[in-house]
């Protein structure tokens, strides 16, 4: 090799070195002046359900630790796979931020996302679950769970549930509890539980199959709580049984959970780790999800992620025991 030769391959070493470290050097000082500006936070489900007033409090409170606004963005749509989709398409600079519907993990592999879970999303924090239940009207002939079981055994697919969406929690939850009780229902789809409860609360739908929307109408009278899908019986509803306790091995959790695009730069990334961390360790975010009966399920990002990949290949499997891609091709 020539001493030319020489000389240039080692300016070209060294420009690169100088650009890598240029580059390490504006991502660090970007991340030192992060945030400037307000930070959107999409929310994949309409206004006015559990999940987006779960959402909207957390991110006042985490608004405070970064020091500036989060405005909330509501794109629902496709069981929050609109919004879902719309997060990971956007730029990873920490300024586009979002809830995670752990629902992602089974509408990729069915095909209704184009998008990768395991690769195409950050993961920030996993906040809080949901308490999931199934309610009537108070004038529905069913006191209990067995009533309605037994009615739908006799009338196979005449009494209807609403639900947020096909192939989303509230729907696959129902359809699992079917699968176990030997029942087949008539489900109708809506946008978000907000929707399905007005028409369960107008008697246009039999059931109501949805996170804890019902819980003030329990309260007041105006529906009954056949069951809840959690682990345990809800402190709010002790006297309500779980699927599981009535003999049905079905349990509905859905933990909330705030992510980002892929990419984000490591100091950015950290900062709402430690932003979401406090705020969902406040007492202020303890009682809003207390109201709503969705017990705190904190994960730091990288235990939310193995939680995620763990989540995916469970429904692999659910997927193919409840036939899902032909129950979404029928919607």
């Amino acid at each position: 090799m020539t001493l030319h030769r020489t000389l240039q391959r080692r300016q070209l070493v060294l420009g690169g070195l100088g650009a890598a470290a240029l580059a390490t050097a504006t991502g660090r000082a970007f991340a030192a002046d992060y945030p400037e500006r307000p930070i959107t936070f999409i929310c994949p489900w309409p206004a006015g359900g559990t999940a987006d007033r779960s959402m909207r409090a957390i991110c006042q409170i985490a608004a405070r630790e970064l020091g500036q606004p989060i405005a909330l963005e509501n794109r629902a749509g496709a069981s929050g796979m609109i919004g879902t989709k719309a997060l990971a398409s956007a730029r990873p600079d920490g300024y586009t931020i979002g809830q995670i519907p752990i629902s992602v993990t089974r509408f990729a592999q069915i095909g209704t996302v184009q998008i990768d879970p395991l690769k195409d999303l950050s993961y920030l924090a996993r906040t809080s679950g949901q308490t999931f239940g199934i309610a009537v009207p108070a004038s529905s002939p069913f006191k209990s769970l067995r009533d309605m079981v037994a009615q739908a055994k006799a009338k196979p697919g005449v009494i209807s549930y609403a639900h947020a969406g096909v192939g989303g929690a509230t729907h696959v939850g129902m359809e699992q509890f079917a699968q176990a009780a030997g029942v087949k229902f008539n489900a109708i789809a809506y946008k978000g539980g907000s929707a399905a409860l007005q028409d369960v609360l107008g008697e246009q739908v039999d059931m109501l199959a949805d996170s804890s929307s019902w819980a003030p109408h329990v309260e007041s009278g105006k529906l009954r709580l056949l069951a809840t899908w959690g682990e345990a019986r809800t402190p709010r509803f002790k006297d309500t049984p779980t699927l599981r306790e009535l003999g049905y091995d079905v349990v509905v959790e859905a933990p909330n959970g705030i992510g980002a695009p892929r990419g984000l730069p490591p100091a950015v990334e950290k900062k709402l780790r430690d932003a979401f961390r406090v705020a969902v360790a406040s007492e202020e975010f303890k009682k809003v999800a207390d109201s709503i009966d969705a017990p705190v399920m904190y994960q730091d990002g990288p235990d939310y992620r193995k939680y995620v990949e763990a989540v995916y290949r469970q429904e692999t499997e659910l997927i193919r025991k409840l036939n899902l891609k032909e129950l979404m091709e029928k919607g």
